[in-house]
């Protein structure tokens, strides 16, 4: 794609964005509690290894069971968790959720926001607009329907998922992968959180499911403080201590540095 048709897709895709940006608060809460939400292909479980270690570190950690059925659904479920929480909490996405954290991440309670290779829409932006100004992903090409709901085959959760597991583990995934249905894919958030909490972002360079270019074309729209992990899309379960550190620094309240906000 030559940069006439990239910027011109850009421009496509980000239409529907009105918003101005506002600068993120100088410093941030010191949180005592973790939300975790996860994607589509995966559940709850996925978060395991993140879990025990924010555990070990003194955290109290909840990991949202994402309906993966609409948006407002998760959206609700996801605000149930955070109306239990008391105190700052640090609110982590991996893949889809990144709509949940741009739709319920402005909630007063939520100190920061962790994007785990994640999409990170603008508040009305057509996502799946924007993710075609980059090369497809070949996981796309593996999700298959039956009916409304939909999965990855197993060829593609083990080759363009989870393929630097090992492959017994990553079948064990794939057993248990939630099904989707298909009204999520064109969902729109009405809200951009990290428009106005500190954001952090860990990006998978060896992603085979959302492109590490378009992570890093968010990540940066979005000013985050990032990481970049060699990693499948999975980095939450094959680089759980990188995972684990950028969501202590989140919960840490530190103050962004010159770089970061610039």
């Amino acid at each position: 794609m030559d940069r006439r048709s990239f910027l011109k897709c850009l421009t496509v895709a980000s239409a529907a964005t009105v918003l101005p940006f506002h600068t993120v608060a100088a410093q941030t809460r010191r949180a005592k509690n973790v939300v975790l939400v996860h994607g589509l292909f995966a559940d709850g479980s996925c978060w395991s290894g993140v879990i025990a270690r924010l555990q070990a570190a003194g955290l109290n950690v909840v990991a949202v069971q994402n309906p993966l059925t609409t948006l407002d659904d998760s959206v609700v479920e996801t605000r149930r968790v955070l109306a239990e929480q008391v105190g700052p909490t640090v609110l982590v996405g991996h893949s889809f959720s990144g709509m949940i954290l741009s739709e319920v991440g402005d909630d007063p309670i939520v100190s920061s926001l962790v994007y785990v290779a994640a999409r990170a829409p603008d508040a009305g932006e057509d996502y799946a607009a924007l993710a075609k100004c980059f090369p497809a992903s070949p996981a796309t090409a593996g999700i298959v329907f039956d009916g409304d709901e939909g999965r990855l085959t197993e060829t593609a959760f083990l080759q363009d998922f989870a393929e630097d597991l090992p492959p017994a583990q990553a079948r064990v995934l794939y057993a248990v992968q939630e099904p989707f249905h298909k009204a999520l894919l064109a969902a729109r958030t009405t809200h951009a959180a990290w428009r106005s909490k500190q954001t952090f972002y860990a990006i998978s360079t060896e992603d085979r499911t959302i492109n590490p270019d378009l992570q890093r074309f968010m990540a940066a729209r979005m000013k985050a403080i990032t990481i970049e992990l060699k990693s499948s899309h999975l980095s939450l379960i094959s680089h759980p201590d990188a995972i684990t550190s950028l969501i202590l620094e989140a919960a840490a309240g530190i103050k962004p540095s010159i770089d970061a906000m610039s």
